[in-house]
């Protein structure tokens, strides 16, 4: 009899075939269902250990480094920005605030998609060769309104997602060659970024999640020594926060950085154990505050205001073989963040058109290409690297992945026997009910009044002011001025 790890690691072998839940929480599949899995064939098992360790990721260790990578991609470049229009005590203090309840948010998504697995699985459901998404949970749990209140929501927040990383990719890859402008490094990135519909689901990131994580922990660490080794610039300027508009600009552009949990049904489907999920945000939040937190304080305590006009921190540093490094690392993470923000997407998209369950990755990347076309036509639109974040987080994030779930987990649980006959009780932590619905109330009043309200306000008008100073279509945002041509 073959161990259950093996099993299971058979069944992740079939694209997106996925363990059910009753057997991810400990049930044992039969000798006879694992040797039919695999066949027996010890070369077939000799194939698969290697293929594993690229290709087929559904470990614990695996959405660990999937929600890490996913959480801090070009992002990290913004934050110093935010920090010069916040100050240093709000920056610090909302990264931790907004850390943690993004935290919790993504603990309610990963309860809601047990419940639904729980109980579609009891009317015996299979889920063979068909992701589990957001918008499903929401229409298994709540009905037809919240499953288009979800997909709605989270499919807009996914196309401006992807947007912002073609954005950003021309806005890294112009500091090490300015020979484009980077409207035209735009075009040339939405071509290569189009080539992820050629991964088939988020089991098949294993090797571009840990590459990616470690990307950005090298990009991190070198915006904080440079900016250490280069001291404080002469006069430097430390005044935020100045604006009102401009501080809530910056908040929103941290709810977003603490926000990207927007793939998080599909991150847990793709594991052997989902339920195991449960923590994994929270651990890598811990982790990706090792990354923000220094970054961005040292560079605002080196260059202060200079960054209100500079918002990708890379632009204010000297350029070295270490800057250049940083750019080309972080222009593949970026890749790779694409394809994370664009997979959901892709997935919407195969079921509309009734490709889903086509094993094809050929037919399945040729039916995908039509979703990248709007997502390089925006970028190529609103090229505003920074303040576009922030508009995002506070019109699209703060209810994808914070009012929603918490409004969801309370509507969900409202009667007794859903609380009674719930798949997941209330963590140790709060041990009941009623904290629950006073902790997710306060995240949304928050949040609305706050993110949506305020950040709103502050971030559609910053957005407006760029829009007004360089226009759609700007062939190269916050560039310098050429130099003027010597006469002799």
């Amino acid at each position: 009899m073959l161990s259950q790890k093996q099993a299971e690691e058979a069944i992740v072998s079939s694209f997106d075939e996925t363990v059910p839940v009753s057997a991810a929480a400990g049930d044992h599949l039969d000798g006879k269902e694992a040797e039919q899995d695999d066949g027996g064939d010890p070369r077939h098992q000799s194939e698969f250990s290697l293929t594993s360790i690229f290709w087929h990721g559904g470990s614990v260790y695996d959405a660990w480094f999937s929600c890490a990578s996913n959480q801090v991609a070009q992002v990290l470049l913004t934050l110093p920005y935010s920090f010069s229009q916040m100050g240093m005590l709000s920056g610090i203090i909302l990264q931790l605030f907004y850390g943690i309840m993004g935290s919790w948010t993504a603990y309610l998504i990963s309860v809601l998609y047990v419940e639904y697995r729980t109980r579609k699985e009891k009317e015996n459901v299979s889920f063979k060769n068909h992701v589990i998404q957001w918008f499903e949970v929401l229409d298994g749990l709540l009905g037809p309104t919240w499953k288009a209140l979800g997909l709605a929501f989270n499919c807009t927040f996914l196309l401006f997602g992807s947007v912002i990383q073609l954005i950003a990719c021309a806005s890294n890859i112009y500091y090490i060659n300015d020979k484009f402008d980077k409207r035209t490094w735009t075009y040339i990135f939405g071509a290569c970024c189009a080539t992820t519909v050629f991964i088939p689901s988020f089991h098949n990131y294993r090797i571009w999640s840990f590459l990616g994580l470690g990307m950005t922990t090298y990009t991190a660490w070198y915006l904080t020594i440079a900016a250490l080794i280069h001291g404080q610039d002469p006069g430097v300027i430390h005044s935020g926060p100045k604006k009102l508009d401009l501080y809530f600009t910056g908040a929103t552009n941290i709810l977003y950085t603490f926000g990207g949990h927007a793939v998080t049904v599909e991150i847990m489907h793709a594991m052997w154990k989902p339920q195991k999920f449960k923590y994994i945000y929270l651990l890598a939040t811990l982790y990706v505050f090792t990354l923000t937190l220094p970054s961005a304080s040292a560079m605002y305590w080196a260059f202060g205001d200079q960054l209100l006009t500079h918002s990708n921190a890379f632009s204010l540093l000297p350029r070295t073989g270490w800057r250049d490094a940083a750019v080309i690392l972080m222009l593949i993470h970026q890749f790779i963040t694409f394809g994370f923000a664009c997979t959901p997407l892709y997935f919407v998209w195969e079921k509309v058109v009734r490709m889903h369950d086509t094993k094809s990755i050929l037919k399945r990347a040729l039916t995908r290409l039509p979703v990248v076309v709007p997502i390089w036509f925006l970028a190529i639109v609103f090229p505003f690297f920074g303040p576009i974040n922030s508009a995002v987080g506070a019109l699209l994030v703060s209810f994808t992945v914070y009012i929603i779930p918490a409004m969801a987990h309370m509507l969900t649980y409202r009667s007794a026997s859903a609380r009674l006959n719930a798949a997941e009780k209330p963590p140790v932590f709060l041990r009941s009910w009623t904290a629950m619905y006073i902790v997710n109330a306060f995240v949304v009043v928050w949040v609305f009044v706050v993110g949506f309200g305020l950040g709103g306000w502050a971030s559609v008008t910053n957005f407006i002011r760029q829009v007004d100073t360089f226009g759609l279509f700007a062939k190269c945002y916050q560039c310098p001025p050429p130099v003027a041509a010597k006469h002799h």
